[in-house]
């Protein structure tokens, strides 16, 4: 049995979580195009991104003869009222996005893709979170802190965003960028176990 993954991520967030679970990391490049398809359903969106991103990074591990082993990619998606809100791309798309946020329940999708012998492993899973009614000035000085230009939806829930949040039903982790307790189930496909059963 082996523990050593290739995560094909940037996410500081899932490099942190994988490692707490004990598993020795290797980096893979995976670039691919994320633009939606019309009328793609967020969790489609999110589903297909993942696992285009692993099979984008299986051939980069082939194109450079690395070492086989199994490979693991994500993504995150969040949406309201059907809308996919990805990364703020600048300052007042990211205000757009808390505002429409604010007060509301918002869908988190993620999909997680895991690859090994030629087999695909994946699966999603979906959170409800709940924002408090925001005022003009969290929202400013919210933004001014940069915590919400890297990511989905525009906050965090691990860090400062996670102060507006009002209810989750779901999976923490999850809306972090990787739901611990499916990727754990994912990997033990692949014959990594985090502890043993």
């Amino acid at each position: 049995m082996h523990k050593k993954l290739y995560l094909a991520s940037n996410s500081p967030r899932r490099w942190a979580l994988l490692q707490n679970l004990g598993l020795a990391l290797l980096p893979l490049a995976s670039e691919i195009d994320e633009t939606a398809h019309a009328n793609e359903m967020a969790q489609d969106y999110c589903s297909r991104i993942a696992r285009e991103k692993n099979q984008a990074a299986q051939a980069v591990r082939i194109r450079q003869n690395l070492a086989e082993y199994p490979i693991l990619t994500a993504d995150i998606m969040v949406s309201i009222d059907g809308e996919i809100l990805g990364k703020p791309s600048h300052q007042q798309q990211a205000v757009e996005m808390l505002k429409k946020l604010s007060g509301r329940t918002h869908q988190v999708y993620t999909a997680v893709c895991v690859s090994a012998n030629q087999q695909l492993f994946e699966c999603i899973h979906s959170s409800e979170v709940t924002f408090k009614r925001l005022s003009e000035a969290e929202i400013y000085a919210y933004i001014a802190t940069g915590e919400p230009m890297d990511k989905a939806g525009a906050y965090g829930i691990q860090a400062l965003g996670g102060i507006f949040i009002q209810h989750l039903a779901g999976s923490f982790t999850g809306v972090m960028g990787l739901p611990i307790f499916e990727t754990v189930a994912l990997l033990k496909k692949v014959n990594i176990e985090v502890l043993p059963s």
